[in-house]
Formats: C-alpha cells, structure tokens, sequence
C-alpha cells in the first residue's frame, strides 16, 4: 500500500515538476521552482543535523535561485502576509537601533545572520509550502529530521560517549545543548500524534507512533524542565482536540514522575532560587540602564566585559545575588530581545506572536472544516510549547530559532488555506 501511494506520489510530483503542456523554454522555470521547495526541504531537514554546512550550501542555494526566477518573472513568490507588517516593524526598529548599538559591527553582522536569514527562511516556506499536501510534507520533514536526530543523539551520548541514562541527554553536545533539544522535539512529537490521529492507513499510523516514541523517549532524557513543561503543555491542548490523547498525558505525566531526581528539579529550592532567577534579575539592571534602544542587535555584545560592565551591574544587587557566578547570556528569549531591541523592540516582537496567535483564533473562529481546526489545534499547541519555555531559555539563534520560524510559517500557510476555502464558497454560493 505504501509503496503504491508513493508511486503515485512520485508521478504525481514529476507532473507537477514539469507539466506535459509546459514549452521547452519554460521547462527551466518549473524545474528551479521544484528547486525551492526541495532546497527549503533540505534546510529544515538538516536543521537540528551536525551538517551545518549543508543548511549553508541549501540556503545560499535557494537564494540563487529565488533571484533568477524573481529576475525573469517565473514565481508567485509574495511578501503578501498577515506577519510582513509586524516582521517589518521589529526590522525597522532593530536597523534604527544600530545607530544606538554598542557594537555596530556585531549588530549588524548579526541582524542580517539572525534575523533576515531566517525571515527568508520563512517566506521560502510560506511561499512553497502553500497547499494541504506540502503543508503535511513540511510536517513529515520536521518528524523525521527530529525522529533521526533522537537516535542518532541516543547512540552517540549514552552508547559512545558512555554516560549512564541517569545523565541528561546532550550535556556534551554544543549547538543542540540538553536545554534546547526540546524545543525541536516536542514540536516534532506535537506533529506526530497529529499525523497519527489524521491518518487512515494502519502502515502510517504505526509510523508516526514509532517517531513520537522515539522523539518522546530524547525529551525525557533530557530532563529540562523547560522541555518537560513544554511536552505536557502540547499534550494537554491536543487533548482539547482528540480526548484519546489523555492517556498518552496520563502516561508521560506517570513517565516524568518516575523519573530519578525529576522531584529536586521541580521542588520549591530548585523553582525560586534557580540560578536562572538571577540572571534575570542581572539582565533587567542592563535593560534599565538601555530601555529604549536597547545595547544592539549583535548576541556578543552583552558578553563583552569592554561594553558592558557585568561586574558593576552585579554588585547593584542583593548579597545573595552578588554570590551568583556571572552568566553572560540572558538565557531568557524576552529579555533577551529586551536586552538587545529595548523595551519597543520587545513590545514588537510580541506584536509578531500576538498576530500569530490571532491567525490561529481566526482559523478556528471562520472555518468548520475539521482538517483545519485540528491543524489550527495542533499549531497552537506547537505555539504555546515552544514560546513558554523559551522564557528560560535562548531562543533566538541556532537551530532552535528554525523551529520558531518553521512553526509562524506553518500558521500562515494554514490561515491562507483557509482563505482560500471561504472564497471559493463564496463563489459556489
């Protein structure tokens, strides 16, 4: 059965390639708009992988090709989104800013590295993502990238590198460090039980179980209450959806509390003096000596003792806070936007999250058509676990941030599929 519908796909996908009335000349077009879709594929697949250069090789790529297809008019490619107006303010705001920044040529290094990358990121895939199938293909990549990444970190940190499975998962790794593997597995796992609960065909039921499985096990193993709390709150919003997803919340819930040492990390000492708690409270003496402008775009400058005086900053605080070892990295998404944009610059970024938020209630609100409301679902659910536990986290750079992006461009491809359900019953009407 399943290599039938993958033939069928494969067809299908070459008539889409290359349409039998399409003329020579044109032929070239199609296939370099193929190109996007595929390259944009390959980045998020890669994305959480140890092939950063092979993200760089697919995103230089597609921006190749994007500009000779915008440069000889062969592309429906549209900045004409719902987030351009939010996305362009935050721009504006962070480009006036360098004029304020502490370190212009990190700010602006920084401001094209981790902001318009992955702006462009965004536009590929609501551009060429933008119907029902490729909106599941993009799921199908995040599960698989996510599926194979657990594996590949299981084997590598318990089997070779020897640690027992009481240690947390990944506190070798440097890019996907133990704090920020959830943030791409739990938005894989969300995906998951919503392809499993969608799905008709026992072959791909079993499927999607399998990786949520395996994508459930690295979360847990990593034992960041940032990942665990952002799981549970994923399972308990598609239980709104699909009541059957209550056991699966029963037996995580059973799972976490089993758990060896999971009680010391949730109790009352660990919660209200975790070192987290001071680092805020650091960062907040930055943000009020900088709270309109921010220090600058660029990540380096608040590690930078030469710009910004730690030290000092710190002895304005409570003895108990004094004895805190300096962190030199706000390990908070918001103030770390705070820190850098200023006060304006945070209240912009939470404009983008807000216009998110309200696509998914206009979804729900417009649309009767199931399909919809449990992707709206299962989109909010993504939303809510991967923005609530960036609160203790930094989330605004490495693989993580591709996550963030992967999962606004997936609402407002969702919110533009359900656009183009109403008109059409308006014209059948």
């Amino acid at each position: 059965m399943i290599i039938k519908e993958a033939e069928s796909t494969l067809k299908n996908c070459w008539k889409a390639i290359l349409p039998p009335e399409a003329e020579n000349k044109e032929k070239i077009f199609h296939v370099l708009n193929f190109l996007l879709f595929l390259f944009t594929g390959m980045y998020i697949f890669f994305n959480p992988l140890p092939m950063s250069v092979i993200n760089e090789f697919t995103y230089y790529l597609s921006l190749i090709v994007l500009v000779i297809l915008v440069c000889f008019r062969k592309t429906s490619f549209t900045l004409r989104f719902s987030l351009t107006l939010p996305f362009l303010l935050f721009f504006l705001w962070a480009v006036f800013g360098l004029f304020f920044a502490l370190d212009l040529k990190n700010s602006v290094h920084d401001l094209r590295g981790h902001f318009l990358e992955y702006i462009v990121i965004f536009y590929l895939l609501v551009n060429y993502f933008n119907s029902q199938k490729r909106l599941e293909i993009l799921s199908w990549i995040v599960i698989a990238s996510a599926t194979i990444f657990s594996i590949g970190a299981i084997i590598v940190f318990y089997f070779i590198e020897g640690f027992p499975f009481t240690a947390r998962l990944g506190g070798t790794f440097k890019e996907m460090h133990v704090d920020y593997i959830g943030f791409v597995t739990v938005f894989a796992g969300t995906l998951s039980l919503n392809n499993f609960y969608k799905s008709k065909e026992m072959p791909y039921k079993v499927l999607f179980i399998i990786c949520f499985l395996i994508i459930c096990t690295a979360t847990l193993l990593t034992q960041s209450r940032g990942s665990l709390i952002g799981l549970l709150i994923s399972l308990i919003i598609l239980c709104f959806n699909n009541k059957k997803i209550l056991a699966v919340l029963i037996i995580t819930i059973l799972l976490v509390l089993a758990m060896p040492g999971i009680k010391d990390r949730f109790n009352h000492q660990g919660l209200v003096h975790n070192e987290r708690n001071k680092i805020n409270r650091l960062t907040l003496e930055i943000i009020k000596e900088h709270p309109i402008t921010g220090i600058g775009f660029g990540m380096q400058i608040y590690s930078n003792e030469k710009l910004v005086d730690l030290k000092t900053l710190k002895s304005k605080l409570f003895d108990d806070y004094q004895r805190q070892m300096i962190i030199p990295s706000p390990h908070n998404t918001f103030l770390d936007i705070a820190v850098r944009t200023g006060i304006i610059g945070l209240v912009l970024f939470f404009y983008i999250l807000f216009t998110s938020l309200m696509l998914i209630w206009k979804i729900l609100k417009s649309t009767k058509i199931e399909y919809f409301k449990s992707w709206a679902i299962c989109l909010f659910a993504s939303f809510m676990s991967f923005f609530i536990p960036a609160a203790v986290a930094d989330t605004t750079f490495g693989p993580r941030v591709v996550v963030s992006y992967t999962i606004l461009a997936m609402i407002t491809i969702l919110w533009n599929l359900v656009q183009k359900e109403m008109e059409k019953d308006k014209e059948n009407r």
